[in-house]
């Protein structure tokens, strides 16, 4: 099935590289002008920005929360099967994932309002792949081991079949408004255009095996088991055709969709900073609250129903002239009457992955502003100044995201450093289900008007890379102005 070896394709180029969507050195790096996507209502301290297309936001973040290349692969005298089975089989347990998600800006431009200093407005586009499988830990038991031995009587759960995956293309616009000097807010509101998704979540069933009457074994397969895709289908046709058009139909096909021809939805970002002193700050904001509503190019596969059997019985001597009989198929037959495997092509609504930041921060070593008076940038709305500048800044973030299997949290410890208006840099200590010792740093430049930011994370982990659970990097490039040039 053709379909399903464009699913597996993006399945495992995406384990290849997996990552987590939290941006924990991009948050509330209010110098980046990125982290309006990340927080609406962050402070904004330019007149306007423009980022350079398709160089001015771009993230890669890659990550494992079971097993890693080493692994697997280290030539550490184990025997690879004996690996395979105890790190990767059995070690890895149903809440473990693959997951993977790039992001990569068209455009993205800011300015604040001539009439109303205090709005910063912001619109663009960016291109977003997300896709997660978990470890489906019984169904690889059963692969591996089979269901004989020890695995008699043993209930295996389908339900640990689940994945989702989707590419999209977002067009978005913001406003992020200073209330006063205290409380600046922002929300963006996002136009997704999907190029294809894919979803199979919530299956439920168990295959059994256990000791028969007519034969040694009777298996029992009880299954509720759903797999709904849109815009593979389209995909899969035009490669199927292998023409020597075949790349320009493609790109055709991904043109049209990333433009608003694919399948449409809404969505809706909000956030807040808040100042509980002049240096103490809490910021939060939520991401993605949306949905696509899925209705061209869909094709559902569903396998439901629950069925008994003990294979092909053959009573001697009575039988013995029937053995011209198709028993197998008579059997097939019969299970998929009791199982049966359909398709349709109904229309389906896939929610975003939600996402939510929270965090506290406290500024000291205070610093006259390198700013001009009145240049826009952190507009006071009662007295028409700029807020003083920090040297320093310390604090902790929260993030959570919404999975298939659960809400995915992540805690953040940072420092961050502010040398003039020219280098900033931000410092990470994060805690998540991918590592435990995962070490950031950012930088963000400004020569001019051109600013130029780099963000990675899990710096210890780049000494031995096939050994490391995660590893993240953003970079970009914008033009930033504070005055009228």
């Amino acid at each position: 099935m053709r379909i399903a070896s464009i699913i597996l394709v993006v399945l495992f180029s995406g384990t290849a590289t997996t990552f987590a969507q939290n941006k924990e050195l991009m948050y509330d790096f209010y110098e980046i002008p990125q982290s309006l996507m990340i927080n609406p209502g962050v402070k904004t301290t330019q007149k306007w920005h423009a980022g350079i297309p398709v160089l001015s936001g771009f993230s890669f973040q890659a990550g494992s929360s079971g097993v890693t290349v080493n692994d697997l692969f280290a030539n550490d005298g184990v025997d690879f099967t004996t690996k395979v089975r105890e790190r990767l089989v059995n070690g890895m347990s149903r809440r473990d994932d693959f997951s993977t998600t790039s992001q990569i800006e068209g455009i993205f431009v800011g300015f604040r309002g001539k009439n109303r200093p205090e709005d910063y407005y912001s619109f663009g586009m960016y291109g977003e792949t997300d896709v997660i499988v978990y470890w489906p830990r019984d169904l690889a038991i059963l692969a591996f081991e089979g269901n004989g031995g020890d695995n008699i009587g043993r209930s295996f759960d389908l339900g640990d079949l689940s994945l989702r995956g989707e590419m999209v293309n977002v067009f978005h616009f913001g406003i992020n408004r200073k209330v006063n000097n205290t409380l600046t807010v922002g929300a963006r509101a996002k136009i997704y255009s999907g190029i294809f998704q894919f979803q199979s979540t919530g299956n439920k069933g168990a295959f059994t095996t256990t000791q028969g009457q007519d034969n040694i074994y009777r298996t029992t397969v009880n299954a509720d088991l759903q797999l709904q895709t849109a815009g593979i289908n389209g995909i899969s046709d035009i490669l199927d055709e292998d023409t020597s058009n075949t790349q320009q139909e493609l790109t055709d096909l991904f043109r049209k969709r990333v433009l608003l021809g694919g399948n449409l939805g809404l969505g809706f970002d909000a956030g807040f900073t808040y100042k509980l002193s002049p240096q103490t700050t809490i910021t939060g904001s939520i991401l993605d609250l949306g949905f696509i509503y899925n209705s061209k190019d869909v094709r559902n596969f569903t396998l439901n129903g629950s069925a008994s059997n003990e294979g092909i019985t053959v009573f001697l001597p009575e039988d013995i002239n029937d053995l011209d009989n198709d028993l197998w198929q008579n059997l097939v037959d019969e299970i998929e009457e009791a199982i049966p495997f359909e398709e349709n092509d109904s229309g389906y609504i896939s929610f975003r992955p939600l996402k939510l930041y929270g965090s506290i921060r406290y500024d000291y070593g205070q610093a006259e502003s390198t700013f001009s008076r009145d240049c826009g940038c952190a507009i006071t709305v009662t007295e028409g100044t700029n807020s003083d500048m920090y040297r320093n800044s310390v604090g902790a973030q929260l993030f959570m995201m919404k999975r298939p299997r659960g809400i995915q949290p992540a805690l953040t410890g940072f420092y961050q450093k502010r040398l003039g208006r020219t280098l900033a840099l931000k410092t990470t200590y994060t805690i998540d289900k991918y590592s435990f010792s995962n070490i950031g740093l950012g930088l963000n430049l400004q020569a001019g008007p051109v600013n130029f930011y780099i963000l990675g994370d899990n710096l210890l982990g780049y000494a031995n890379v096939p050994d490391s659970h995660y590893a993240s990097l953003q970079f970009g490039f914008n033009i930033i102005s504070w005055n009228d040039n």
